[in-house]
C-alpha cells in the first residue's frame, strides 16, 4: 500500500483484534493502539459484571478512538475497535475519513472456544450472544474488507495484508 493509512480491526469480542492488529501493524510498518485502552473504567466495570455497554457508553469511546485515528491520518497506524454497528463506524469515520476497516470474522462456535481459552481479559463469553446480535457487517459502500479468522495468527495476518493490498490497489 503506497500511502499509510488508518486501519480499524473490528469486530465481536474473540475474533483476535487484540492478536492480529499489532501483528498487522507490524506488518505495515506503522503503530498499534489497541481499543480496549480507550475505554473509561466504568466501562471495562460494566463489561466486566456481564453487562453489555450501550450506546451512551460507546460514544465517548468511539470518540476517543477516533480523535487517535485522525491523529494518525497520512502517517498510518492500526487500531482495534468492535465497530459492531454502521452508526459506530460512521462515528470513527467522521472523525478520520479515510479510515478503512478490517472485519475479522468467524464461525461463532470458534470464536467462542478461542473467547474460553483465553485468560485475563474482561469480556466473559456471556456477552457473545449480544456481540453477534448488534453485529452489522461492513456494507459495500464502507471502505473495508473482511477477513476469516480462521487459522493461525499469522495466516490471517497474511490474508488481512493481502486484502488491504488488494483493496488499495482497486481503488
Amino acid at each position: 500500500m503506497s500511502t499509510p493509512q488508518v486501519v480499524v480491526v473490528m469486530g465481536v469480542a474473540g475474533t483476535g483484534k487484540t492478536t492480529i492488529g499489532p501483528l498487522l501493524a507490524e506488518a505495515l510498518g506503522v503503530p498499534y493502539a489497541e481499543g480496549d485502552d480507550f475505554h473509561p473504567p466504568a466501562n471495562i466495570a460494566k463489561m466486566s459484571a456481564g453487562t453489555p455497554l450501550d450506546d451512551g457508553d460507546r460514544l465517548p469511546w468511539l470518540d476517543s478512538i477516533g480523535e487517535w485515528a485522525r491523529g494518525r491520518a497520512d502517517l498510518g497506524g492500526v487500531v482495534s475497535s468492535s465497530a459492531l454497528k454502521r452508526a459506530y463506524r460512521d462515528r470513527l469515520r467522521a472523525a478520520a475519513p479515510d479510515a478503512v476497516f478490517l472485519h475479522l470474522s468467524g464461525d461463532r462456535v470458534l470464536i467462542e472456544e478461542r473467547m474460553t481459552a483465553r485468560r485475563g481479559h474482561f469480556m466473559p463469553t456471556a456477552l457473545l450472544d449480544s456481540q453477534f446480535a448488534t453485529l452489522e457487517p461492513l456494507e459495500p459502500d464502507e471502505a473495508g474488507v473482511a477477513v476469516d479468522v480462521t487459522g493461525s495468527p499469522a495466516e490471517i495476518t497474511a490474508r488481512a495484508v493481502a486484502a488491504l493490498a488488494a483493496r488499495s490497489a482497486a481503488g
